[in-house]
């Protein structure tokens, strides 16, 4: 007793500790998601404040306000800044922008200096935020990680923690409770919920022999479950790790940005150094001209507008889509998803309800569809697993008034039985029926109805075979829709599931699918997906379990689902369908591409505005208040070009 007391004192501190650490840390992200952007406003404000008593004469105070909005607004990207400088050796436009708003206003342009800051600064954090939304942790997926076991060893329970567990112990999970490890039963049978790992639309029978994983959920049975791996080696530790693995790899377009901007940055900077220094020795031009014109050289050269090419375009286009039921995390997913040739469908729970439902009931003897039904339903009342609701949903449908059975069996594995009317009847997976009962009709019927995709149920009394009732997980309506839309716009459709491949071939039929991998385990759906991108390039990947998760991040675009998506697939996803309509994803095909043309048309413009700008102010000259009109007037146009995409299409 004291053992556990002690045990309990520690969990309390422990829990203290981490309602500490999430109280720090959810202060931390709205900083981080929030801080740049409240900077850049409070720096407009402080800009407004020092034009307004500079107009009033007090020029003092409108430097000190100046010199506050530059501060404020540029602390940040500063910060970026010199970080690079120190930390990688390099320049970056950050760097460059700060340099040509600093050079402005040691020419006696405060104002042109600290516009520059504020709409940099403010564009900076609007893509801060965005792109928050896709580099999210996975503390959803990893609450799912029991953290403890019961260890049953000498006929005694002891909780464990699961770092503890050893290849060997043997563990009690009892109903309703996770399986703490991957391993195999041992005695007790039950249904588990297995579908954050394998998919599997309905719970799975586990008896003596059967292999199980960690993270899975316990069904009506206590099981005592042999440890096969560590804790860190279970199968759903490896989907935490690919998620995190595939997660910090950065986009071949991201890492080519990068180093054009350094280069960009540092091409500037030795120009403008050059126009400093070169013209007074050779030319011997007064420095204060060259000064100014290396100033105006850094203005106009500034890439405020190559900037503003991009993110309004994508916030408007990710507002657009978000009417629409799309919920992008970031603007680079979006133009992604403009490239994509193939797109893989999980089947449970995004091509499918994930619920199986009633398809077919055939009588075999005398007995209307009626009467059979209500016989099910009421033996199948007194059961919680999933296809005795789905046939208890059927009645209730169709009107059937149900009884009250006695006797009562639930056979785990295998079915039910009760008595009924003074006779036993048994209903349940088609090996449970008696074999002298077994007719070559009833063979061929059941393997026509598997051949379908259904999972079939047998009724049947003393007197044999009353019935068959078969349940299939059902198609979304929606589904069959999405699916055409995507192939009319030249884009390959292909399925992953866990399911088994008749379950699999049939549902695909039916929707015009015609690449279908079925049996799937998690890494399976990485490796299937690593595949596909060999063959077609870029390919999306739309999912709605934890199961999904690694092969959603492994896809150049991720595609969740909403309402039926878990915690984990919603963090992981690039692309959230908010509604679960898939047929919309065509759209958002089609907004991707829009938005490329758009940001292609945006930077062309820019480049071209401030090309022209430069060879101006090398021709003959331009003044600062010019370059600053010109190249703010560049960005304003670049910026309403791409607020074209929040119109509805």
């Amino acid at each position: 007793m004291k053992q556990v007391f002690h045990t309990a004192e520690g969990c309390v501190k422990q829990q203290d500790v981490k309602l500490s650490k999430t109280k720090h840390n959810e202060g931390r992200e709205w900083f981080n998601r929030y801080g740049e952007g409240l900077a850049a406003l409070t720096s407009g404000i402080f800009i407004a404040i020092a034009w307004a008593i500079g107009s009033g004469g007090s020029h003092l105070w409108s430097i000190i306000f100046y010199l506050i909005a530059f501060a404020v607004g540029g602390f940040v990207k500063a910060k970026e800044g010199l970080h690079t400088l120190i930390a990688e050796h390099d320049l970056d436009v950050n760097l460059l922008m700060l340099i040509a708003a600093i050079g402005a206003a040691s020419i006696g342009y405060w104002t042109e200096g600290a516009v520059l800051i504020f709409i940099f600064s403010f564009s900076g954090a609007l893509e801060t935020y965005t792109m928050d939304r896709s580099s999210r942790d996975i503390s959803s997926l990893m609450d799912l990680k029991p953290e403890t076991a019961v260890l049953f060893k000498d006929g005694l329970e002891t909780v464990v923690a699961i770092e503890a567990l050893t290849v060997g112990d043997i563990v009690l999970v009892k109903p309703g409770e996770r399986i703490p490890s991957d391993g195999v039963v041992l005695e007790g049978a039950s249904a588990v919920n297995q579908s954050s790992i394998t998919g599997e639309s309905v719970p799975v029978d586990k008896g003596e022999g059967d292999e199980v994983f960690a993270g899975t959920l316990n069904g009506q049975g206590a099981l005592f479950i042999e440890v096969s791996q560590l804790s860190e080696s279970t199968l759903f530790s490896k989907i935490i790790r690919l998620v995190q693995e595939a997660q910090s790899e950065k986009p071949a377009s991201q890492l080519f940005m990068e180093r054009f901007e350094r280069i960009y940055a540092k091409s500037i900077i030795l120009i403008c150094l050059l126009l400093i220094v070169v013209p007074p020795l050779l030319f011997h031009l007064a420095w204060e001209q060259t000064f100014y014109k290396a100033m105006v050289f850094l203005v106009v050269a500034s890439p405020c507008a190559l900037v503003a090419s991009i993110m309004p375009a994508m916030l408007s286009a990710i507002s657009n889509s978000a009417r629409k039921g799309l919920l992008f995390k970031g603007g680079a997913h979006l133009e992604n998803l403009a490239t994509i040739k193939a797109i893989a469908f999980d089947k449970t729970g995004t091509l499918t309800s994930g619920k199986p439902v009633v398809t077919d009931i055939l009588s075999f003897q005398e007995m209307s569809i009626s009467e059979m039904l209500r016989i099910a339903a009421s033996m199948e009342s007194l059961s919680e697993h999933p296809l005795a609701k789905a046939i208890v949903l059927e009645s209730q449908v169709q009107g059937v008034v149900l009884d009250r059975p006695s006797d009562f069996r639930m056979l785990t594995g295998w079915g039910v039985q009760a008595q009924w009317k003074g006779d036993l009847w048994k209903i349940g997976k088609p090996a449970f029926l008696d074999n002298r009962f077994r007719t070559e009709e009833l063979k061929e019927v059941i393997d026509r109805l598997e051949r379908e995709g259904k999972t079939v149920t047998v009724m049947h009394n003393s007197q044999g075979v009353v019935g068959v009732i078969a349940l299939r997980d059902k198609i979304r309506a929606e589904a069959k829709h999405a699916v055409a839309l995507l192939r009319a716009l030249g884009v390959q459709v292909a399925m992953l599931t866990g399911d088994q491949k008749q379950t699999a071939h049939a549902i695909a039929k039916e929707l015009g699918i015609e690449l279908v991998y079925a049996d799937l385990l998690p890494e399976d759906k990485v490796t299937r997906i690593k595949e596909l991108k060999q063959t077609f390039g870029s390919i999306a990947m739309v999912g709605d379990g934890v199961n999904d998760a690694p092969a959603l991040a492994t896809a150049t675009v991720g595609i969740a689902m909403g309402v039926a998506g878990s915690d984990a697939a919603l963090e992981t996803a690039d692309l959230v369908l908010m509604n679960d309509d898939t047929a919309i994803i065509a759209d958002a095909i089609v907004l991707g591409k829009r938005t490329k043309v758009v940001i292609k048309q945006n930077i062309i413009f820019a480049m071209t505005v401030i090309i022209t700008l430069i060879a101006a102010n090398f021709v003959q000259g331009i003044a600062l208040p010019l370059g600053v009109v010109g190249h703010e007037g560049s960005t304003i146009l670049v910026i309403l070009n791409g607020l074209r995409l929040l119109r509805q299409r």
